[in-house]
């Protein structure tokens, strides 16, 4: 299945002083979004309690948040624990009314009983267990783990290509890659969308997506070089694109299907995942057309970085 003719000829390569600067701007604002208005943080990151409760009969999600609100505990998130009769409830202690933290203190018996009381003005059979305190310190820790494992990533995927391809190629997917992160960032930050370990996960999950593409069209441009002896690297970087752009789409499209079944589909848990990945998708899909070749070009890859150490051989000479 072909979107774009396999041969077809559009000189991505030409609008690369445009789309190189519209991705720099990009970056910037997105630093000065994070900057400024920061990431709206989750109760996994910023600490908070947590409380079991469980049903003698089946309860939806979305009643038992609006029996907590009525009950005055303000923003809670509610998560079912693989069944209908049992949730885990999240909320800042501030948003308690009936229970302020004093000095850093929690009274989790007093938090219990305000909770199991909203919960039981509308279903009687609500029973609260297992309440728990996670502190800021912990989510902090988690926010530095969040940055570490995604460093990580993208080092590893850096020496991954600078071993199978080139250290050329290795730096310019390193540049992309940075690119989507922040520009991604920006855009949950710009948004205020609440930052959680889902989010986390699919952010790390964008990184994998995008150098997946990039990988593709690195491929098809070293296959190009060692074929196309004579053709000057901007030919070759811009053949590779158009040959490469049927398959792009199509997955970025399949992908961006399966993400927003999961959205409309999965419950809230797992909306803050599906679209970050969304908005992931859109990005790692244009920087790898409009960015990440326009890059190699100016890191001045060419045919002699790839080709293979081999004697003069008159039949390579002959090819165009």
């Amino acid at each position: 299945m072909e979107i774009f003719n396999h041969n077809s000829n559009i000189h991505f390569l030409g609008l690369r002083r445009y789309t190189i600067g519209l991705a720099i701007i990009l970056v910037i604002a997105s630093i000065v979004l994070i900057s400024v208005r920061g990431l709206n943080y989750g109760l996994d990151f910023t600490g908070g309690i947590s409380v079991q409760a469980q049903y003698s009969q089946p309860v939806q999600t979305g009643k038992v948040r609006d029996a907590l609100v009525k009950g005055g505990i303000e923003d809670p998130v509610v998560q079912s624990l693989g069944g209908t009769r049992q949730v885990l409830i999240r909320f800042q202690p501030k948003d308690d009314t009936h229970n302020v933290p004093k000095d850093g203190k929690v009274n989790l018996d007093l938090v219990a009983a305000d909770v199991a009381k909203a919960l039981q003005a509308v279903r009687p059979d609500a029973k609260v267990v297992s309440p728990s305190y996670q502190s800021p310190q912990v989510g902090a820790e988690l926010r530095s783990s969040g940055v570490y494992a995604a460093v990580f990533v993208i080092i590893g995927i850096g020496l991954y290509l600078w071993i199978r391809f080139e250290r050329r190629f290795a730096i310019a997917a390193l540049v992309t890659e940075v690119h989507d992160v922040l520009v991604t960032l920006g855009v949950i930050a710009l948004v205020q969308r609440q930052f959680d370990l889902t989010v986390l996960a699919s952010v790390l999950a964008v990184i994998g997506y995008s150098i997946n593409d990039k990988v593709v069209v690195f491929d098809r441009i070293r296959e190009l070089f060692r074929l196309a002896r004579k053709a000057e690297p901007e030919e070759v970087l811009n053949r590779s694109i158009n040959s490469t752009l049927s398959r792009t789409i199509i997955t970025s499209l399949f992908t961006g299907i399966a993400m927003a079944a999961l959205f409309f589909f999965g419950g809230p848990s797992v909306h803050g995942f599906a679209v970050t990945m969304l908005i992931g998708i859109v990005v790692g899909t244009l920087s790898s057309i409009f960015v990440a070749s326009p890059i190699l070009l100016w890191l001045g890859v060419s045919k002699k970085d790839l080709m293979p150490v081999t004697k003069e051989n008159p039949e390579l000479a002959r090819r165009p």
